[in-house]
Parts: structure tokens; C-alpha cells; sequence
């Protein structure tokens, strides 16, 4: 008895949830607690009844056929966008609240069989969090039909408060289980940009054409379980569609660090630098590489070269501005856009790219007491001065002579070209080379002379 205490103790105290900041545990174990007291308060006055089971039944088949559908296509790695609530949303309006709780457990239980293995934890967060969503709609739609006396038992009579309520309903869900979930995840990942992930306007679309698909879904359920039969293909070129658009959006993006590809990269910076021509404002380009990448892939091995990519794209995604486009180009080279943006501004956006690089605290996995890896990046920068006429190549080609002059005049810096100037410009770490620097085109003229004085001011 004892050893199956031991054995039970060294399996719970090795759970990966212990792994989390301590107030993100007592997050969870609180949301968990909170789903199944609310479930056992909703299942001690639960009157199972014949209609309630063969509708549970059927909206439950849905849902496991919805989760087999996903199997198929796969589950992505991050925050994965589902149709679940269209099955999930009529269990919790429809049915008595005991069975609101039920339907995610089962879903998520079989997604972990099924279609992905993760954490315990997580499935049983998410389960929980949705449950307590589920339920915080159920009192609400039930609540709501009280207070319009006749309409509870009469959709069809009553459709416009009828299905009002549904939709208010819904989105009671939609915020209980944002706040829940995206808490989590934030209080885990406190760089997670929630803004990005669920708040722009692809997820915020997706998520109102689920909730309006889930309404319509509830009140033909209301009147008759054979719709179910008939919702079904519709729901499923939905969850097709989304599944398209992630496709379409991977397809999109490097692998490796999130940032475009090389050709989706290129591709908008072209039609980015023609419109700059044609509208006469200013744009820039810079190029990036990573100072003797292959020295650090050799000496700590490729894993720990692959998270130096991450956190480079990850300080790019943060400190560039919102209309500013970052791609990997291949290898240890990345790529920036800079619409709108004078050369001068330019330059300082790229050193300060360069500096928080330099600045960055990678610890290599594996190593004697957690080695640090200490990264520096050289930039080109190529600006296109309002009024020039130059194209997309001849950008990239200042921007690419601008970065080689970075890398051999001692690498950690930055060194930028005007194209409609002749000027050239350099900072960074090596202030010998920034005495040494030559312009690239033409003599380095007062001009230049005083631009360089501004930039690395």
C-alpha cells in the first residue's frame, strides 16, 4: 500500500500543470472545481426524460462525427478554430443545464484519443471553461424567456424574440469562454499578443459565423429533431472552409517562425514598392542576417539554432509597427518592409531591431547550467525616398550591398543606402566601422555627412 502511495504521489507531483506559474495553477484547479460543482448542483434536479435523450443523442453524434471530420484534416499547432459550438449551443439552451457540461467533456476526451495528444490539463481546462460558458448561456436564455411570457414553448410563433434570445445567449458563451480561455493562455505566455490570436478580423469573422450558423441550428432543433439530419452537410463545408482558410494562411508562412515566406514576402513587397512609385511616398527595405549562425548551429546544434530563428522573428513581430511586414528570405536572412517610412526613420527602426537582438537572452537546452547564447544580426536598409522612380529590384539590390558592407566592416551594425540620394549611413556595435564606411554610390557628400550624424545621434 505504501509503494502505490509513493507511486501515486511521484505521478501527480510530475504532472506538467505544476510547470505553470503558480497563480495560472490556481486558475485552472478553480475553473475545473467551479465546472464540476456546477454540474453536480444542475444534475441532483436533472428529470431524464425520453425527448431530452434522443435530443442530446443526436446533437452528441454530430459532434463526435464534427471531431472525426477535424482527425482527418488534423488539429493545428496553436489556437485551433472549430464548428463545435454549432452542436454544442443547442445541448445548452435546449436541454436541462446538467447535460451543458457533458457534451465538451466528451468532445475533448475524444479529440485527445483521437485527433491530438497534449497535456491532461489542457483538454481538461478547455473542457471545463466551455462547460461553465455553456451553462453561463443556458440561465441566461432560460431567464430571458421568463420575461417574455408565451414565446418559451412557441418558436415558431415567437421567432424574432425567439431566436434574440438565442443570439444574446450566444454571445454570453462567446465572452464567458473567451475570458476564460484567453486569461489562460495570456497568464501562461505573457507575450502572447491576444489581439493578434483572436481579435482581428479573420478570427473575429469565423467566430460570428459559427455563433449565427449555432442560432439558426438552434431554433429548427427547437421544432423538430430531424433538422439535425439536414444541418449537417451545411455545417460541415463550414468547418471545410475554415479549414481552407488555415490552409490558405499556412501556406502563407514559414514553417519555422510564423513570419511569411520568402515568395509570399517578396510577392507583397513588390506590389508594396509600385505603389510607393506610383503615389510618390516613402518606403524601405532592410535585410537581415544572423551573425555566424553556422558557428552556433555547430557548436550547440541545430535544435537551439531553430529557437534563435523564433525568438529573432518573435522580437521582429514585436517591435515593428502594425502595416510593417517581416519575412524569413532563407536560412539565417530575414526580410523587412517599411511602408511610409523616410530613410532616417528607417535606420532607426533597424538599430533598434539590431540592439534588442543583442540584447536577447537565449538559453541553450542541454548545456552545463543553461549556456547562454549571445546573438548579434547585421542590416542593410535601402530607402526609397518620395519621388524616385526605382523598382523592387533595384531595392533589394542597395539593401543586399548595404547588408554585405554591414557584414564586412565587422558585422553587429546597421548600413543603409538612399537610392534617390547617394547617401549611406552606419551604427551599430562597431563604431571603427562606422568611421571607416564608405558610401556605396558617389562621394560621401556634406549631405551624407550630416544624415550620418542624425542617424547615429
Amino acid at each position: 500500500m505504501d509503494a502505490i502511495r509513493r507511486l501515486s504521489g511521484r505521478t501527480a507531483g510530475s504532472w506538467q500543470i505544476w510547470q505553470l506559474p503558480r497563480r495560472l495553477v490556481v486558475f485552472v484547479l478553480v475553473v475545473v472545481l467551479a465546472d464540476a460543482v456546477v454540474f453536480a448542483a444542475a444534475a441532483s434536479h436533472l428529470t431524464i426524460r425520453a425527448h431530452d435523450l434522443e435530443l442530446f443523442a443526436a446533437l452528441l453524434a454530430c459532434g463526435v462525427a464534427t471531431v472525426e471530420l477535424t482527425r482527418r484534416a488534423g488539429e493545428n499547432l496553436g489556437f485551433v478554430k472549430d464548428v463545435h459550438a454549432i452542436w454544442e449551443l443547442p445541448v445548452a439552451l435546449l436541454l436541462p443545464l446538467a447535460y451543458a457540461p457533458v457534451v465538451p467533456v466528451v468532445r475533448f476526451a475524444l479529440t485527445q484519443w483521437r485527433v491530438k495528444r497534449v497535456p491532461v490539463y489542457r483538454r481538461v481546462f478547455s473542457a471545463a471553461a466551455i462547460g461553465l460558458s455553456y451553462v453561463a448561456a443556458g440561465l441566461v436564455f432560460h431567464g430571458l424567456l421568463r420575461l417574455t411570457h408565451g414565446s418559451a414553448g412557441s418558436p415558431g410563433r415567437h421567432a424574432l424574440v425567439w431566436m434574440a434570445t438565442v443570439a444574446l445567449s450566444a454571445a454570453v458563451q462567446w465572452i464567458v469562454n473567451q475570458s476564460l480561455v484567453l486569461t489562460a493562455i495570456k497568464g501562461s505566455d505573457p507575450s502572447v499578443s491576444l489581439r493578434t490570436m483572436q481579435f482581428a478580423r479573420e478570427p473575429m469573422y469565423n467566430d460570428v459565423s459559427e455563433l449565427c450558423v449555432a442560432v439558426l441550428v438552434t431554433f429548427c432543433v427547437a421544432s423538430s429533431v430531424i433538422a439535425v439530419a439536414f444541418a449537417f452537410p451545411f455545417v460541415t463545408l463550414l468547418q471545410r472552409s475554415l479549414r481552407h482558410t488555415q490552409l490558405l494562411k499556412d501556406a502563407r508562412a514559414d514553417s519555422k517562425t510564423g513570419l511569411l515566406n520568402a515568395a509570399t514576402w517578396e510577392y507583397e513587397a513588390t506590389a508594396e514598392v509600385a505603389r510607393a512609385v506610383r503615389t510618390r511616398s516613402p518606403l524601405a527595405i532592410g535585410l537581415l542576417d544572423i551573425d555566424k549562425f553556422k558557428v552556433i548551429n555547430d557548436t550547440y546544434g541545430h535544435l537551439v539554432g531553430d529557437q534563435v530563428l523564433k525568438e529573432i522573428a518573435h522580437t521582429l513581430s514585436t517591435m515593428l509597427r502594425d502595416y510593417d511586414v517581416a519575412g524569413r528570405f532563407g536560412g539565417e536572412e530575414f526580410a523587412l518592409l517599411l511602408p511610409q517610412t523616410r530613410a532616417v526613420d528607417a535606420f532607426r527602426i533597424a538599430e533598434r531591431v539590431r540592439s534588442a537582438i543583442a540584447g536577447l537572452s537565449i538559453i541553450a537546452a542541454g548545456t552545463n547550467g543553461g549556456e547562454r547564447v549571445h546573438v548579434t544580426v547585421s542590416i542593410g536598409v535601402a530607402a526609397l525616398d518620395s519621388g524616385s522612380q526605382r523598382e523592387f529590384t533595384d531595392l533589394m539590390a542597395a539593401a543586399d550591398a548595404a547588408l554585405y558592407r554591414a557584414k564586412d566592416c565587422g558585422r553587429d551594425q546597421v548600413q543603409m543606402i538612399s537610392t534617390t540620394r547617394g547617401l549611406s549611413a552606419v551604427s551599430g556595435g562597431s563604431r571603427q566601422a562606422a568611421a571607416a564606411a564608405a558610401p556605396v554610390t558617389g562621394e560621401l557628400t556634406e549631405a551624407a555627412s550630416d544624415l550620418g550624424r542624425v542617424l547615429t545621434s
